[in-house]
């Protein structure tokens, strides 16, 4: 999967160092491109220049891109950039940071951004949430503990597509706590019963989340990425 980041500072560097560790593609576009940030990020794709002008983006390729993550520290940038990336390239996916709350009503539809976050965290989670189908995606940790929230897209080999949600043994320690099916968030009960495609939220220890990613999706089934 090929990701182009906008922002090549702390958070974005931040960004870019957890998704290629995952097997990712990245382009990072940054006004000031250093030695020092090329090394930090061996195997990335640079870019210098002023994102918000399309000759920069046409450089980076980012018609070929599946996701652009605007992770500036400027609102505006951030803004104009995922308008951009939406509008002119038709970017498939676009994830915003969002610098000051009071700007987080500009952050959606109208200025191209499919969803607007604030940590570098959530910012990777999202970004293979969009993109991952049969394989767990964490989410985040629950403060204070090694619990985790974690999301999982039923892939249509799985084993578990027709069975109901009490027929499964999960592992011990994963609990499904959420369905989103076409949308739309569901309370799982024991006689629901799965579907392909599904996303199927769990709070779990990590221990066990292998167990449970071995048990929804087959070994053989590919992983989109």
């Amino acid at each position: 999967m090929k990701i182009v980041i906008v922002g090549a500072g702390s958070v974005g560097r931040s960004i870019a160092r957890e998704l290629m560790e995952k097997g990712h593609r990245l382009v990072l576009i940054d006004r000031k491109v250093t030695p020092e940030r090329r090394t930090a990020l061996p195997g990335a794709q640079w870019v210098c220049g002023d994102a918000a002008e399309l000759g920069v983006l046409r450089e980076a390729a980012i018609e070929e891109a599946d996701v652009l993550v605007a992770a500036t520290g400027d609102d505006k940038v951030n803004l104009v950039v995922s308008l951009l990336a939406k509008t002119e390239f038709l970017v498939p996916r676009t994830v915003a940071r969002v610098s000051h709350p009071d700007n987080e009503w500009m952050f959606g539809p109208m200025w191209g951004v499919d969803v607007a976050v604030s940590t570098p965290r959530m910012i990777t989670a999202l970004v293979e949430e969009a993109v991952s189908v049969g394989r767990v995606v964490r989410l985040f940790q629950f403060a204070g503990s090694d619990t985790q929230m974690v999301e999982i897209t039923l892939p249509a080999s799985s084993p578990a597509v027709g069975r109901t949600v009490g027929s499964m043994r999960w592992p011990t320690g994963c609990v499904p706590v959420g369905i989103i099916r076409d949308g739309r968030p569901m309370a799982p009960t024991p006689h629901d019963a799965l579907e392909s495609g599904d996303e199927l939220l769990f709070i779990a220890e990590p221990a066990e989340v292998g167990a449970m990613e071995r048990l929804l999706a087959p070994a053989d089934e590919p992983h989109d990425g």
